[in-house]
């Protein structure tokens, strides 16, 4: 059974400068909900109310976001906003979240590694911060009904363009079942000649905590960090490991343009906003 869940959440987000100065990317709002609240709603929708997060520098923000806000609430009562404060309550309520701090940035095998001593012996999700699936079945609900059926550690994956592996993490491995492979080995930002497969890594993981000890096993990079990739070379090498291609979307949110899109796209399976929404976009598009 998989109870707890890990999301790193400590990076800088270079790329969304000028706006992440002074407020860590994880809390730009996707319409009017900070994307790190999509993925505790993914873990919650899991089956899993055990969080930890991973953070750094200049992210108090998310712990104050996921905790109480009694002046707020009491605000609110008086107001007779009864649909705002429930709002507001839910998300102190969808998960028992606990933080610890990454010391330095050391990348993202550093940061689960940061982990180790809340998970112990227990198998986790890892979920990426900065990174919302769009799917009818929670993401992450996924890879725990694979786990519980295969026993070993999982990745989500999903089908990219094959000029686009240069940004990604690949497998190469074989589909075992539909949907499901068993992963000979990892590639870190392949070249689309070197590349194995177009099946990415989409910001999800099913780990065991072996995991730990193929970390402690692996260099620094270049940029002086260490790749979760490579812990899971090393894994592979040493049990099964499986990948399970995703029924549903990552919203590609690490960029400006996917990020805009996202919004756009949220913002129209919005009753309370779609219909203006869709009319001036039609406006936009007949003028330009």
């Amino acid at each position: 059974m998989v109870r707890k869940a890990v999301i790193p959440a400590a990076g800088f987000g270079t790329r969304f400068l000028p706006a992440t100065k002074s407020q860590p990317k994880e809390m730009l709002p996707i319409v009017d909900t900070p994307v790190i609240q999509y993925v505790v709603e993914e873990v919650a929708g899991s089956g899993i109310t055990d969080v930890l997060m991973i953070i750094g520098k200049g992210k108090r923000s998310i712990e104050e976001h996921f905790d109480r806000s009694f002046q707020l609430e009491s605000q609110l009562l008086e107001n007779g906003k009864e649909a705002e404060l429930q709002q507001v309550r839910q998300i102190s309520e969808l998960a028992d979240i606990h933080f610890v701090w990454q010391k330095q940035m050391k990348g993202l095998g550093d940061a689960v590694y940061c982990a180790r001593h809340h998970v112990q012996e227990e198998p986790f999700a890892v979920l990426l911060g900065d990174t919302v699936i769009d799917a009818d079945k929670p993401a992450t609900k996924q890879l725990v009904e694979s786990f519980e059926r295969l026993g070993d550690p999982l990745v989500l994956l999903e089908e990219v363009e094959p000029s686009r592996v240069s940004r990604y993490g690949v497998i190469d491995g074989e589909e075992i079942e539909p949907g499901v492979y068993k992963i000979r080995d990892f590639v870190e930002k392949p070249s689309p000649e070197q590349a194995p497969s177009n099946l990415a890594i989409s910001g999800r993981y099913l780990l065991t905590p072996d995991i730990f000890r193929c970390i402690e096993q692996v260099s620094l990079d270049e940029r002086g960090e260490i790749q979760l990739t490579e812990a899971l070379r090393i894994m592979v090498k040493k049990r099964p490991v499986y990948g399970l291609r995703l029924a549903g979307r990552r919203c590609d949110i690490g960029n400006k343009e996917g990020f805009i899109r996202a919004n756009i796209e949220f913002a129209l399976r919005r009753d309370d906003i779609a219909t203006g929404l869709r009319k001036y976009i039609k406006r936009l598009a007949d003028d330009t």
